[in-house]
């Protein structure tokens, strides 16, 4: 199968395609190159030919022969999408319903899109893909308006299917601290020290970055009856933790790292999610890693390359960092474009 991925070059994304490619898919890479210098450590075999493009400046002909697309490449978390909610619709939600747009006049037949547990945002119990969505970030309201719109072009020759992914974690070369347990683990390690500004009450739920990606292997090789227009929740229901059962797990895995917890209040997100559907419905789908032993894996990598606290604090492993920079020093514009040189 020839499957495009769009943001390989990003913190799921560039261990995602290694994979595809040793399950012999031939794959193709789209990344516009925001992040290229956030490079942690050496640990891929392989890389996919990339075009080097914007998600909005993709054309039929980059799609001439694909069968699958899988998209990764939006702006990355909440944070960044308030920095500008505006280009966050324009990219995440326009850009992406543009693309599969695309695809569908392509002759594309299977659309997988990497949508978010944080479209739950507030919810009281246990919620399920079968849940009302509740956003309460211009990023978790546009995952929700794309799922809507490529919901409406299913039909017999364009299949989508939404991986609502919990929170990732674990190693990656082009790793990312400004995600919880990633973050945490970083404090940890360089400042052993993790002082907590709320009493970590609110529920998140987990899910390794490989985990994510043996989850989109497993939706390409499904019957495309199993998948089609198929919302499933990516994780498993064993990886809610509350705030302060991640941040214990991270101190006990960093000798002589300091827990402590502020009050309650903050960040209000709350939920807890059930995987059932994913166990259940997606054949051959199981988590690999769990909080502990990913933890464990990222000590593992800042102890194989001394990471120091520059590049933990620093803007290559930041997203809403980067972008500022690239932005405040005109490399690119107010709409996220590459400036001209």
């Amino acid at each position: 199968m020839k499957v495009l991925v769009t943001g390989t070059e990003g913190y799921l994304g560039c261990l995602l395609a290694p994979q595809l490619v040793r399950d012999g898919h031939e794959v193709v890479g789209v990344d516009t190159g925001f992040y290229k210098n956030g490079w942690l450590y050496n640990g891929l075999d392989s890389t996919p030919l990339t075009l080097a493009k914007d998600l909005r400046h993709i054309t039929a002909d980059d799609l001439a022969g694909v069968d699958a697309i899988v998209h990764m490449a939006e702006l990355s978390n909440d944070p960044l999408g308030q920095l500008s909610p505006t280009i966050t619709y324009e990219i995440n939600h326009a850009g992406s319903v543009r693309l599969a747009n695309l695809a569908k006049q392509a002759g594309v037949h299977r659309f997988v899109y990497m949508s978010s547990c944080s479209v739950y945002g507030v919810a009281g119990g246990e919620v399920d893909e079968t849940s009302p969505v509740n956003p309460q970030t211009a990023y978790a309201e546009c995952k929700t308006l794309v799922e809507r719109d490529l919901q409406a072009m299913a039909d017999d020759d364009f299949s989508p299917t939404f991986m609502r992914n919990a929170t990732a974690f674990g190693a990656s070369p082009r790793q990312r601290f400004d995600i919880v347990l990633n973050n945490l683990s970083g404090l940890a390690w360089t400042t052993k020290k993790i002082a907590m500004i709320s009493d970590g009450s609110p529920w998140r739920p987990l899910v390794h970055g490989l985990d994510i990606a043996q989850a989109i292997q497993r939706v390409l090789d499904a019957p495309r009856d199993v998948v089609h227009n198929e919302i499933f929740n990516v994780g498993s229901s064993e990886q809610n933790y509350r705030v302060r059962e991640i941040a214990e797990i991270v101190g006990d895995e960093f000798p002589g790292c300091q827990v402590t917890f502020g009050d309650a209040g903050g960040d209000n997100r709350s939920y807890r999610v059930s995987f059932d559907k994913i166990a259940n419905k997606l054949p051959g789908f199981e988590c690999q890693w769990d909080a502990v032993k990913g933890a464990a894996q990222l000590h593992q990598v800042f102890r194989s390359i001394d990471m120091d606290a520059e590049t933990f604090t620093g803007r290559g492993h930041t997203r809403l960092l980067q972008l500022q920079h690239l932005i405040s020093t005109g490399q690119v514009d107010a709409d996220l474009f590459w400036s001209q040189s």
